[in-house]
């Protein structure tokens, strides 16, 4: 088995300047949430029964525009180009920065196995078969299961960042009606602040980590082998990145849908007594069944296919022209 690790442009160097990480991540996380924000608009619409389910996607779009304007569905754009730089900057720097040190300590783990082995007596067919496992667990930071630590321990972080911006973007884009007149990130802080307290901004909080660790685990593992199998030699090729990230948003959006349902019930308020994972549960059960659960579905596919494959897309142009 190699002793050292190969590192190419698709994972970071370790000399690889820290400003450059943060660039690359608040690319990738700006381009992915701005650029499919109208269906993302949709989805928390549906989700909350302002529109129906049964609409199209098409269909709601051209209600919404024609009804509240063309701009309607762009409103809380704001929050997430603030939220999303830094929390995605944050995002891909740990993701980068745990896989690389994941792939060196199982490595060092192994060959220390090795040379404890290879004292006294050495069992040749013991040691191959230790090879075996070893480039079996950890061969480079490709792996699956390394890259699914790496954006689990990733999205933890990044999210207690996001949350906040997530939920006054949640609010605006369910203020179709325009009741309190919430257009504006300050107004709706204010407001939501004012009513409800700090612990507003964090209340989804635990159940965005239940829902963005699975979705995590999926997207990062599902590009890395689709990305692997279909990239054997990791040359930066955009086509193949856009798929990979197609494939993986894709799988862990409908995996995750319903989850996502809960935390929207809990971020927009739309439910009576939906203060916790459980409250909001048992309310969007008692409202709509289980189907309740999959409200959404559609358009979070629709959203989650092109933002993954733009986020990856962009996260590898940006570390391959930055590094």
């Amino acid at each position: 088995m190699s002793q050292t690790l190969e590192i190419d442009y698709e994972a970071l160097p370790d000399n690889s300047p820290l400003v450059s990480q943060l660039i690359a991540g608040a690319f990738a996380g700006i381009m992915e949430h701005t650029i499919m924000y109208p269906i993302d608009s949709i989805k928390t619409r549906m989700q909350t029964l302002k529109i129906s389910s049964n609409d199209g996607i098409i269909s709601s779009f051209n209600k919404i525009s024609a009804k509240e304007g063309p701009f309607a569905l762009w409103r809380g754009v704001s929050s997430v180009i603030l939220g999303a730089g830094p929390a995605h900057a944050i995002y891909y720097m740990v993701f980068e920065s745990t896989k690389t040190s994941l792939c060196n300590n199982l490595l060092n783990h192994n060959h220390n196995n090795n040379n404890n082995n290879n004292d006294g007596n050495t069992n040749i067919a013991n040691i191959n078969n230790i090879n075996n496992i070893s480039n079996f667990i950890v061969t480079n930071e490709k792996h699956p299961l390394i890259a699914s630590l790496s954006g689990v321990a990733a999205t933890i972080t990044s999210d207690a960042l996001m949350t906040p911006f997530d939920v006054i973007k949640q609010r605006i884009q369910n203020n179709n009606n325009n009741i309190q007149n919430l257009k504006s990130i300050l107004k709706t802080s204010k407001f939501i602040y004012q009513n409800e307290g700090l612990k507003a901004f964090f209340i989804s909080y635990p159940t965005t980590l239940i829902l963005s660790i699975p979705f995590a685990a999926l997207n990062f593992g599902i590009y890395e082998f689709s990305s692997d199998k279909l990239n054997p030699n990791q040359l930066y090729n955009p086509i193949i990145h856009c798929i990979s990230g197609g494939i993986s948003g894709a799988f862990a959006a409908a995996v995750t849908t319903p989850l996502d349902c809960i935390k929207t019930i809990l971020q927009t308020k739309s439910l009576p007594n939906s203060n916790s994972l459980l409250t909001a549960t048992n309310a969007l059960y008692n409202q709509g069944g289980i189907w309740a659960f999959f409200r959404g579905l559609k358009p979070r596919i629709v959203f989650n296919v092109p933002a993954t494959a733009i986020s990856w897309t962009a996260y590898e142009m940006a570390k391959a022209y930055l590094l």
